[in-house]
């Protein structure tokens, strides 16, 4: 290969291989900034803006008129993840300062002994949601031997049980404070959100039932029997799978609470 040829190769390797250093050294650094950024804190306020938001479109859910057993089983999976959030933001220095001021400290203890309240609603809708998943499953039995006067005992302990489950929730007062800290106003919030979509499910759980003309659970008058059930097997199982759905959605709250209070707990003893 000629001279010139030769250093003219030479020449456009070394620029390849300069090109290909540059575009090397620009994707680490991108890697790093990217590690830099995600490595940072989120910052509090914007968090708890999106908690807020998140907050109100649950609320907007569950009051909704087409809201059914699916929504509140959701909604209170949203509110476990919510209540995530919250430990997240409460977990950040800065708001645990902010949290351990004197003239903080009384709403957080405040705080603290409503969510003895809410917990226990919350540990009350768990026992009636398995009691009524096992209900379910009695049922299925019941009419499999072809029972209908055991069947339609066996749907008034269902809707018997179903309203019980209203009970805790009569003397339940909702308190909301407009001043104060704002990690503490956002706990408020979302215990009274929490309150009212356990209130909810609970006025939704008889309606499971119904004797209206047209509804998937009908009664139908006979000569010989007075009322006789008509429903079928699928509808029963998908029954029992709402009823372990909204215990598993409940459970899962019900943990992220006790979370939410020890942290409190811990940040006032600290």
């Amino acid at each position: 290969m000629p001279a010139k040829q030769q250093c003219r190769a030479t020449i456009e390797v070394k620029v390849q291989l300069s090109e290909v250093e540059n575009h090397i050294n620009m994707l680490l650094e991108e890697m790093a900034c990217h590690q830099r950024t995600a490595s940072l804190p989120s910052k509090p306020h914007s968090t708890e803006a999106k908690v807020e938001e998140e907050l109100q479109g649950l609320r907007v859910s569950i009051s909704s008129p087409s809201a059914t057993i699916g929504t509140m089983r959701d909604g209170l999976a949203r509110l476990g993840d919510i209540y995530n959030c919250i430990g997240e933001i409460m977990s950040l220095p800065s708001s645990q300062v902010g949290l351990s001021l004197p003239q903080n400290k009384k709403m957080v203890e405040e705080e603290l002994g409503r969510s003895l309240v809410l917990i226990d609603l919350c540990n009350s809708m768990q026992e009636s949601l398995a009691g009524l998943k096992m209900s379910t499953q009695e049922l299925q039995l019941v009419l499999k031997r072809g029972d209908a006067a055991v069947v339609q005992l066996k749907i008034e302990s269902f809707i018997r049980l179903a309203k019980q489950a209203q009970k805790p929730f009569k003397k339940t007062i909702s308190r909301t404070t407009s001043e104060g800290c704002r990690l503490v106003l956002l706990l408020t919030e979302a215990r009274e959100v929490a309150i009212c979509l356990l209130e909810s499910t609970s006025q939704m759980l008889p309606k499971q039932f119904a004797s209206s003309k047209g509804s998937k659970w009908s009664l139908v008058s006979k000569r010989i029997q007075k009322t006789k059930v008509v429903c079928k097997e699928e509808q029963l199982q998908a029954l029992e799978q709402s009823m372990g759905g909204l215990e598993n959605s409940a459970e899962l709250l019900f943990r992220r609470l006790i979370q939410s209070r020890v942290s409190l707990l811990n940040i006032l003893s600290s």
